[in-house]
């Protein structure tokens, strides 16, 4: 267990840093169910969905010019660190946080901005959330 350990330690210092809802987090972790080390895809369109929180390939060039690092190093840290996967994901909610100004639209970008595909995966984070106790449903 010492890996989910880790990886909550992660998700409270990556909500806390990107200013998300930690049971957010947690409702995407639960959904996508994703482990460190693991690659999965071709996607559709050739993309590949990395770690614990299946982090799109489609951003690997924009955090290699972040962090100043080749894409194939980006690729390894996504991929296989569990701090940097679930920052990441923090990181991808924040931006369609602040560009939407809507969690669950937010919700509904981290998998698909094709709104029936978006609408249903944001139903399914939702759900996991309740089922988990996360949410308060009154």
């Amino acid at each position: 267990m010492a890996g989910m350990n880790v990886l909550a330690a992660c998700l409270l210092i990556a909500a806390q840093t990107y200013s998300i809802p930690p049971a957010v987090l947690l409702g995407i972790y639960q959904v996508e169910g994703g482990r460190v080390g693991q690659e999965v895809g071709p996607n559709k369109n050739g993309s590949y969905d990395l770690g614990p929180m299946q982090i799109n390939t489609i951003w690997l060039e924009e955090l290699a010019g972040e962090w100043g690092v080749p894409t194939a190093t980006a690729r390894k840290w996504v991929r296989d660190d569990p701090c940097t996967n679930v920052g990441v994901s923090a990181w991808i909610l924040r931006r369609n946080l602040d560009e939407t100004g809507d969690l669950a639209k937010s919700i509904a970008h981290y998998h698909s901005r094709t709104p029936t595909i978006g609408g249903a995966y944001r139903r399914k984070v939702v759900g996991s959330m309740q089922r988990h106790g996360l949410l308060k449903t009154d």
